[in-house]
C-alpha cells in the first residue's frame, strides 16, 4: 500500500496525512488540509495468489481364490449295503471397502478468504485551489485449485465347487450313497466418495 503526496512546484503545500491503514479486506486512506496546487494521491495495490494442489491416489485390490470339493460317496460290492455320506464343503468371502476423500476444506477456506479491498475507503478533504486529487484501489487475486484423483479397483475372484460321485453298484441289496453340497459365496462392495 502506498500513499503519495506530491507538492506543487509553484507553491509549497503543507498537508496533514491523517491515516492509512488496511489489510485483509479493507484499506482506509485519508488526506486532509493541503495547500493550493497540491497533487494528492491515495493508492492501494494488493496482489494475492493461492495455489491448492490435492493429489489423491486410492487403490483397492482384492484377490479371492475359493475351492470347495466333497469326497466320493460309494457303496460297492456289498451283500447288504449301508449308507455312505460325505460332509458339506463351503466357502464364504465378503469384502467391503468404503473410502472417503474430502478436499472441500481447502476450497471452502478459499471461499471465506474472498477478495481484499471490498471495504476500501478513501477521503481527501480541504485541499487548496487547483489541486489534483486522485484515489486508486487495485486488488488482484489469483486462485489455482488442482484436484488430481486417481481411483483404482482390482477385484479377482476365482471359485471352484465340485461335488463328489455317488455310486451304488454290484450289490445284492444296495444301500444309498449321498454326496454333500459344494458351495462358494463371494460378496464384494467397494465405494469411493470423493468430494472436491
Amino acid at each position: 500500500m502506498k500513499i503519495q503526496k506530491k507538492l506543487g512546484a509553484a507553491v509549497l503545500s503543507l498537508g496533514l496525512v491523517v491515516g492509512l491503514s488496511g489489510f485483509a479486506g479493507a484499506t482506509t486512506g485519508t488526506i486532509d488540509t493541503t495547500g493550493p496546487r497540491s497533487d494528492n494521491s491515495i493508492r492501494s495495490d494488493t496482489s494475492q495468489r493461492v495455489n491448492v494442489d490435492n493429489n489423491n491416489d486410492l487403490t483397492v485390490r482384492n484377490n479371492n481364490d475359493q475351492r470347495a470339493t466333497t469326497g466320493d460317496a460309494e457303496v460297492d460290492e456289498n451283500t447288504t449295503a449301508g449308507d455312505a455320506e460325505t460332509g458339506s464343503a463351503m466357502n464364504d468371502n465378503a469384502l467391503e471397502a468404503d473410502v472417503t476423500v474430502d478436499n472441500s476444506g481447502s476450497t471452502g477456506a478459499l471461499a471465506d478468504w474472498g477478495m481484499n479491498g471490498n471495504d476500501n475507503q478513501a477521503s481527501i478533504e480541504n485541499t487548496g485551489p487547483h489541486s489534483d486529487n486522485s484515489v486508486r484501489f487495485e486488488s488482484r487475486s489469483t486462485v489455482d485449485v488442482n484436484n488430481d484423483n486417481n481411483l483404482n479397483v482390482t477385484n479377482n475372484n476365482t471359485q471352484h465347487a465340485t461335488s463328489g460321485d455317488a455310486s451304488v453298484t454290484d450289490n445284492t441289496e444296495g444301500g444309498s450313497a449321498t454326496t454333500g453340497d459344494a458351495s462358494n459365496t463371494n460378496s464384494t462392495t467397494i465405494r469411493f466418495d470423493v468430494t472436491n
